[in-house]
């Protein structure tokens, strides 16, 4: 799935007219970003939406309305939170490149900003729409 994303990423960022490759990382389980001939950034496991993608739908399942409403929803938001990841890698190799005094804030702050806001955004629209809890108090 790393090597899926890290592709994908990779094919946005030539899109946008940046000369990305990625490569196996000859010492850890990852690949490395290649932006301009510029060594940006690994990418990982964490990197990959999946333990966001398994964090989300556990939530909705927890919290789980109608079979279909649920099933529907769970798929379209773990579509959406992994364009938004790959998105998200795809800016913040950008801001990378040619920010690269920013890395701390980027990586650490601001975009896993994004992404756990957008889980919490769908949690909330689940909570508030869709959820039996919601549907008890009506």
């Amino acid at each position: 799935m790393t090597h899926l994303v890290a592709i994908q990423s990779q094919d946005l960022l030539n899109v946008l007219d940046y000369n990305a490759v990625v490569i196996p990382h000859p010492d850890e389980p990852s690949m490395k970003l290649i932006v301009n001939g510029k060594f940006l950034a690994r990418i990982i496991e964490g990197c990959n939406s999946v333990s966001i993608i398994i964090l989300f739908v556990s939530f909705i399942v927890a919290f789980s309305g109608n079979v279909k409403e649920t099933i529907i929803f769970t798929l379209s938001g773990s579509v959406l939170l992994y364009v938004v990841n790959l998105l998200r890698i795809v800016v913040l190799s950008i801001g990378l490149y040619h920010y690269p005094w920013r890395s701390g804030i980027l990586h650490q702050v601001v975009f896993p900003g994004i992404i756990y806001g957008m889980v919490f955004l769908l949690w909330m629209f689940w909570a508030n729409r869709f959820s039996k809890l919601t549907k008890k108090n009506e």
